[in-house]
């Protein structure tokens, strides 16, 4: 509860002041007789009026208490919040080609450090739909754009690499591209928004790059591409089985090469960004930032409604100053 006028409140001291002032003058005052016993006086019970001589004082100053609070407007403040939430729908798209397995990022390899990347991003977000592409000589949706984050976040954790998963390897980024942005092109959102993370060039797929960036400019989609993994010769890890059975890893070289040219001209062109995340600490730091670039945008409208609380006190303030106008004058009457 809150007081409008708590100025008012102030007018309580003086009346305090009041009621001690009259309570001292009036014992000063008291009559006295002189007798030559008390004994006598000391058998006589006081009456029911005598004990209640007081009364009529105490009604009319509680009523003068109540009228005080009742002035100051006690007030109930009921306020209600409406937000207005415009999301945006992104589709992540990722590389599981076999060289997303080589071992340059931790905590295993560069595939591991984008699913772990992916999931801190997605539990950040709160009121955009998320969805999930995954490619390597073909592409497909592993989770249309959805509100349902806890099922995203398992089917992140679900994703292999194309030797695993046992789809045709290879790197067709024209395909995912063009998959990628059909998921986008019926979206309603204010913002659609592509995340392409690949750590390689084209050399797969039945649309070409060129196609599958005009595909995703035709559907205003703004693309984050991100160029995974560092350039040059390194190992690529191949698993087998031996006599026994037993799963065993070797390495085979492999020549590892991003198509910054390509990746640079899909941010450009659809007004995006690229990043190159040789790195995992460099990857989560790409998503922080594109997490700052695209937020949710989220309106407040505030509304407050005052409810007046005061004529209860009002009312019992005018019944309490009539109870003791009434017994001051009939049965509580003092004659001088």
């Amino acid at each position: 509860m809150i007081y409008h006028s708590l100025w008012a409140l102030w007018f309580l001291l003086p009346l305090v002041l009041i009621l001690i002032w009259n309570f001292w003058k009036r014992k000063k005052k008291t009559p006295t007789l002189q007798f030559g016993s008390v004994e006598l006086l000391k058998s006589v019970t006081p009456t029911l009026r005598t004990r209640l001589m007081h009364l009529p004082v105490i009604l009319k100053s509680l009523a003068l208490v109540f009228a005080i609070v009742a002035l100051a407007r006690p007030q109930e403040m009921n306020t209600k919040i409406r937000k207005n939430v415009e999301g945006i729908d992104i589709v992540i798209c990722l590389d599981v080609s076999d060289s997303m397995l080589i071992e340059d990022m931790k905590p295993l390899n560069r595939l591991e450090a984008a699913k772990e990347t992916i999931a801190k991003f997605i539990s950040a977000r709160t009121s955009d739909r998320i969805g999930l592409v995954v490619f390597a000589g073909e592409s497909f949706t592993m989770v249309p754009p959805t509100l349902d984050y806890q099922m995203i976040l398992q089917r992140v954790n679900e994703i292999s690499s194309a030797s695993s998963a046992k789809i045709k390897d290879g790197t067709a980024l024209g395909v995912a591209m063009a998959n990628a942005a059909g998921r986008l092109k019926d979206s309603q959102a204010r913002s659609r928004v592509m995340i392409f993370m690949t750590d390689g060039e084209n050399n797969s797929g039945t649309i070409d790059p060129e196609t599958g960036l005009e595909i995703a400019k035709g559907y205003g989609i703004k693309v984050y591409s991100i160029g995974i993994g560092k350039d040059g010769p390194t190992r690529i890890p191949v698993y087998s089985r031996d006599i026994f059975g037993q799963k065993v890893k070797t390495y085979q070289p492999f020549e590892s090469t991003v198509n910054e040219d390509l990746l640079g001209r899909m941010a450009s062109d659809t007004g995006g960004k690229y990043y190159r995340a040789t790195t995992e600490g460099a990857l989560q730091k790409v998503f922080s930032d594109i997490d700052t670039l695209e937020k949710t945008k989220i309106d407040v409208n505030k509304f407050t409604n005052y409810t007046e609380k005061f004529p209860p006190f009002l009312i019992w303030a005018l019944v309490l100053y009539l109870a003791g106008l009434l017994l001051g004058r009939s049965w509580l009457r003092r004659v001088p």
